[in-house]
């Protein structure tokens, strides 16, 4: 079958000496893999590996066959690459992590408009504005939305919140409740919007312990989902 789809760029694998495979979330038919051919053999190709970097926006004819687990790209087109993301180091050091995120979460073979259309507003709006900090956490948060656990805040006036169920309590229930810093920033966080002038200042040393309660939160809700290497990495630009 032949289609044409905008696509998101969500992850890309050296295969052999010169191939590429790379992991899109197209907007017709969700998470698609991609085998690309001599990618890294001659800057003169087809589809330059530029084409392929995480979170770029692409427009691309492929063709799709069913069982398999690999497609072919017929062609490719830069629909947004995203300057400032990949040339900023913090912001490009933080969008690794997502584009890791995106790569775990991102499963479903089927088309999601509304997820899809919230992954390119949310990315263009990160690529034209200037750097804020607190982006990494309000895009998760966000995404929570899309992918069926945002948190119940008919009581966020409560002072716990349960991260197993989702919901906040006037008392403490179960090993996974959040109070102190950590819930004074979330509940600050939740609801804010990327086009509202309101910034959270998380100190340096609260910074990792925060976004490990925001991970936590995801792995007790995705079954399979893991801690990103990239966390690493973004734990220390941010240190």
């Amino acid at each position: 079958m032949q289609v044409s789809t905008k696509a998101l760029v969500v992850s890309k694998l050296r295969y052999k000496d010169s191939d590429l495979i790379v992991k899109c979330y197209t907007a017709k038919f969700g998470i698609k893999s991609y085998l690309i051919k001599n990618a890294l053999k001659s800057r003169k190709g087809k589809f330059k590996p530029a084409y392929f970097q995480p979170l770029t926006m692409v427009h691309i004819e492929a063709e799709h066959k069913q069982n398999r687990s690999l497609h072919f790209l017929k062609d490719v087109k830069i629909h947004n690459k995203f300057e400032s993301i990949h040339t900023n180091i913090i912001k490009s050091t933080m969008a690794m992590f997502l584009a890791e995120v995106l790569s775990i979460v991102l499963r479903e073979e089927e088309e999601n408009a509304p997820l899809f259309n919230f992954l390119e507003a949310a990315f263009i709006w990160f690529n034209e504005h200037k750097l804020d900090t607190n982006y990494h956490y309000i895009f998760l948060i966000e995404l929570t939305k899309y992918l069926g656990f945002y948190p119940d805040i008919s009581q966020i006036k409560s002072s716990y919140f349960n991260l197993e169920d989702g919901k906040f309590y006037n008392q403490k229930i179960g090993k996974y409740c959040v109070d102190g810093e950590n819930l004074i920033d979330f509940k600050i966080l939740l609801g804010i919007k990327f086009d509202v002038n309101k910034s959270v200042m998380l100190k340096p040393r609260h910074k990792q312990e925060f976004l490990n309660m925001i991970i936590l939160y995801f792995k007790l809700h995705l079954p399979g989902f893991y801690q990103p290497k990239s966390m690493l990495v973004l734990n220390q630009v941010f240190s």
